[in-house]
């Protein structure tokens, strides 16, 4: 399975740190028309990624256009099982992504609202974070379209 990971890093390993505030950016719609918005900080790893893709596309059967976000660049150690405190710090295990909450982690365009929001709700199901299905205000562009084309008839 070809997995997400860097192809070069300046360290080979990292702190670990902490996930604290909001998405400072990445948090509206730049690609598609739907998205899938995270509500909470979390570690989302290379494999979970992989695994809500496999979800969207299938799904939605190749159709349409879709956007991965989020990128893991994290790379997370752990030592092995039942070995001895010391001895520095273990080798890496998976790579990871910080997700803040508001960030847009998926976005899809090309289909109807139905399927983008099941695509959504599977893909959802295989990251270890509330997510939100979002959309682009395409309805409210057009209600005020709608409303400017009333007044310049009764100008006119």
């Amino acid at each position: 399975m070809n997995m997400l990971s860097p192809k070069k890093t300046k360290y080979r390993k990292q702190f670990k740190g902490r996930i604290h505030g909001n998405s400072k950016g990445n948090f509206s719609l730049t690609y598609g028309s739907f998205g899938l918005k995270a509500l909470e900080p979390e570690r989302v790893t290379s494999r979970q990624i992989e695994a809500a893709r496999k979800a969207i596309t299938r799904y939605l059967k190749r159709a349409g256009r879709m956007w991965i976000r989020i990128f893991p660049d994290v790379p997370v150690s752990k030592k092995p099982a039942e070995v001895r405190m010391g001895k520095g710090k273990g080798s890496i295990e998976f790579w990871a992504c910080r997700v803040k909450p508001g960030r847009i982690m998926f976005e899809v365009d090309g289909v109807n609202i139905d399927d983008a929001r099941k695509a959504m709700t599977l893909a959802a199901a295989k990251l270890p974070i509330k997510c939100k299905f979002v959309e682009r205000n395409i309805w409210l562009k057009r209600m005020i379209i709608i409303k400017i084309s009333i007044k310049l008839k009764k100008i006119f």
